[in-house]
């Protein structure tokens, strides 16, 4: 009989992208609490990276920061060899980082459009396939797309952001379908309402947070500390039988 701990990660190694600040945060600093080595990816906020690190360090886990911009497919080379020079493997990816260009349809750029669906899609596309490729020489690992409610739902004057995070859902399940026989599980987790520095400033408007609630049977915004449960669950031997699926984080925002 097999007694493994399911949700412990002790000596596996993630990648997490957009971790500096956020959502990314929460789940860099989560899965070291597990027991994962981290590789806390940045765009720009060295300092912030270099804090999520600190933290990590300081509660006795191990941990790197690396600046890459997803977008830049040149650039996710950078990943794959700190996380293999820093800890010798990757058994985890966790695709968070993500942008968005708020502009009405009819005022949308085409600059907006390649650099959001750069970022959003093709650069989650083409990092995975990189991420791909190290864990099926080793028969085993575990990638988490992070998209959004807006992956069904419509967020106004934001269209392009809504297109990329249902086609975050489709590549969840076209790569589930084609890296299932090599050992490699692909989920998505989609958060709801979550406070963030994005979503700060507005949630602070009394009228827009009043809003927001009565969307949320939970009645309450969530933190980014709300999403990392499900992410621990599908990074880890706990969801070895579950692939393809998006697990909803909205406190009921839409049933």
């Amino acid at each position: 009989m097999n007694h493994k701990t399911p949700f412990n990660l002790k000596g596996r190694v993630a990648i997490v992208t957009g971790a500096s600040r956020g959502i990314g945060r929460a789940i860099a600093v989560g899965l070291a609490r597990e027991g994962a080595a981290v590789v806390v990816n940045y765009v720009s906020k060295a300092a912030a990276a270099d804090e999520v690190v600190s933290e990590i360090r300081a509660a006795g886990g191990e941990a790197v920061a690396v600046q890459a911009n997803v977008g830049n497919l040149a650039q996710h080379e950078r990943l794959i060899a700190a996380a293999h020079e820093r800890f010798g493997r990757i058994d985890i990816l966790v695709n968070n980082a993500a942008m968005t260009h708020r502009q009405p349809f009819l005022d949308a750029t085409a600059e907006a459009w390649d650099e959001t669906m750069g970022v959003n899609l093709k650069g989650v596309y083409f990092l995975s396939q990189a991420v791909a490729r190290v864990m099926t020489a080793q028969r085993s690992g575990k990638i988490i797309n992070i998209s959004s409610v807006h992956d069904v739902r419509a967020m106004l004057n934001n269209s392009i952001y809504n297109i990329t995070k249902a086609g975050l859902v489709m590549l969840t399940k076209s790569l589930a379908l084609e890296l299932a026989d090599k050992g490699i599980q692909v989920n998505c987790v989609s958060p709801g309402a979550i406070l963030t520095d994005e979503t700060r400033d507005r949630l602070a408007d009394p009228e827009h947070r009043a809003r927001v609630l009565a969307k949320i049977p939970s009645r309450r915004v969530g933190e980014p500390e709300d999403v990392v449960g499900a992410v621990v669950l599908l990074a880890s031997a706990g969801s070895d039988y579950i692939t393809g699926t998006t697990l909803y984080v909205d406190g009921g925002m839409l049933l």
